[in-house]
């Protein structure tokens, strides 16, 4: 359907590249900017020479194919196309190359250096292989960062706190003990730097169904600033992202194996 649409209207069809940019601009976005005013978008439209509605229906288009977004009642646009479901499946099965791969072209599209990105700092001494490696893992982790901030509307989902330079995009599963799954937005959260440290330490856990579950240490605590910043919340739901909510399967590890019962 979608290719018919596009055939009609007189538009050349979309691109693979162009698909990867797209859909590397859905994860960086909130839900609620998925419009043709945002800013970002009308830059995506001006690099591939497409118009900012187009972008933007097309990121729409990747929304109905987020399962996450589908579990919570959420369509999208209903005529996203057979390469756009192959290059959301792409992603959503190897997030950690499909990402660094994104930025790579993104770069390349803006006629960036990709050596000037921000996230190679620090990294003038390395060459060859390691020099590379290091490169990728400082932009998986931007984008990762970039991912989760926007999925939670730049919100700490515990407390609601919104200044980003106290949030942590975490992770639930430790980036060191799961490789596939280091850049899956579904296994991270937006908290503030003490609660990220708190659930790392397994300090609090969150359940399947996102309730705030806090440890029998904790509240054995007569500490006023325990009770303050940590007590209130206990069996309280998380504020939920706008799309790539946390998985299960993930939560259940946490709840298992990391959290201090």
């Amino acid at each position: 359907m979608s290719i018919l649409v596009d055939m009609q209207k007189g538009q050349r069809l979309w691109t693979r590249e162009e698909l990867i940019l797209a859909i590397n601009l859905y994860c960086k976005l909130p839900f609620g900017k998925l419009h043709k005013g945002n800013l970002e978008i009308i830059h995506l439209s001006n690099l591939i020479e497409r118009t900012p509605s187009s972008v933007a229906y097309k990121l729409v288009n990747f929304a109905s194919l987020d399962p996450s977004l589908q579990v919570r009642g959420i369509k999208g646009a209903s005529n996203s196309s057979k390469l756009d479901k192959e290059i959301w499946d792409e992603f959503y099965l190897n997030w950690d190359e499909a990402a660094y791969e994104s930025e790579r072209l993104l770069a390349y599209f803006e006629k960036k250096s990709f050596d000037d990105l921000e996230t190679e700092i620090l990294l003038s001494q390395t060459e060859g292989k390691e020099r590379e490696s290091r490169i990728k893992v400082r932009v998986n982790q931007s984008f990762f960062r970039k991912t989760i901030l926007a999925s939670y509307n730049y919100k700490c989902c515990i407390t609601g706190i919104d200044q980003p330079e106290l949030l942590v995009a975490g992770h639930i599963k430790p980036w060191s003990l799961d490789e596939k799954n280091r850049l899956n937005p579904r296994n991270g959260f937006a908290m503030n730097n003490l609660h990220d440290k708190a659930f790392e330490n397994g300090l609090f856990t969150i359940s399947p169904d996102y309730r705030i579950i806090v440890s029998k240490e904790l509240k054995k605590s007569k500490d006023k600033a325990i009770g303050e910043y940590f007590l209130q919340y206990d069996q309280k739901e998380i504020i939920l992202p706008s799309k790539f909510l946390p998985d299960p399967e993930f939560l259940k590890y946490h709840n298992n194996e990391r959290f201090r019962k």
